[in-house]
């Protein structure tokens, strides 16, 4: 069954999402403010597929709830419920983990999309582990990403990453110096019907370099190719 958190403080906005996704088979889980989303996400040890969280909730805001669920889990897809003008709130979901924001006002078939991308998206993760198998390890340099595990290694040093890093990373270890293209990343990591602007993509390159770059200020291994996309040199 597929099943989804959602955290919404207004009633009639809250009522309105659990009807349509619902009606899309979803099996859906309430909560009315941030506290009870964790509780939530607890009674359930974590077994969600997607979490749909608004940022302004009392009790625990969206965004610490976003952090909680980042910090137990790295498969849930998260995304963000945000105003216009909170524009800063989006790069802010996106550093913290979440994987796509939608924008109030929104309609029924856009959020349903978000959603099915992201589920669509969290299943295509478990696919890749399940036949990871066949090759556990890719080795570049001091690096080690291991596809069993989900687990970037550095000098032996395990290093967590988020679904969508994992993805990202994954896909540029086994393109080593070779230029991708922000298109091709969005294609190969959110699929061809994504609704995600490359802000996400450049987001999740900075957390990246934050984790792995000795300075990532001055990154070595993954490079900005201005005006094309990224490159990993090894």
């Amino acid at each position: 069954m597929k099943r989804v958190l959602i955290a919404e403080d207004e009633y009639s906005i809250r009522d309105f999402i659990v009807i349509n996704l619902k009606r899309n088979g979803y099996e859906v889980l309430e909560a009315a403010d941030g506290q009870s989303a964790i509780d939530c996400f607890d009674a359930v040890h974590g077994q969600i597929d997607v979490a749909v969280l608004d940022i302004m909730m009392p009790k625990t805001d969206g965004m610490e709830v976003c952090k909680y669920i980042r910090a137990h889990s790295a498969e849930v897809g998260i995304i963000m419920l945000t105003a216009k003008t909170q524009e800063i709130d989006k790069v802010s979901g996106l550093m913290n983990g979440a994987d796509d924001y939608v924008t109030k006002p929104f309609s029924p078939s856009e959020l349903m999309a978000r959603v099915d991308a992201v589920y669509r998206r969290v299943e295509l993760l478990k696919e890749r582990r399940n036949a990871a198998a066949e090759s556990k390890t890719v080795r570049l340099g001091e690096f080690e990403l291991n596809t069993n595990e989900r687990l970037l290694y550095k000098r032996g040093k395990a290093i967590e990453l988020t679904q969508i890093e994992y993805q990202i990373l994954e896909y540029l270890f086994r393109n080593p110096n070779t230029v991708l293209e922000r298109a091709d990343i969005l294609h190969k990591v959110w699929g061809n019907d994504y609704f995600v602007d490359d802000k996400v993509i450049d987001v999740n390159i900075h957390r990246l370099r934050g984790k792995i770059e000795d300075e990532p200020a001055q990154p070595k291994h993954l490079v900005t190719i201005w005006g094309m996309g990224y490159k990993w040199i090894i």
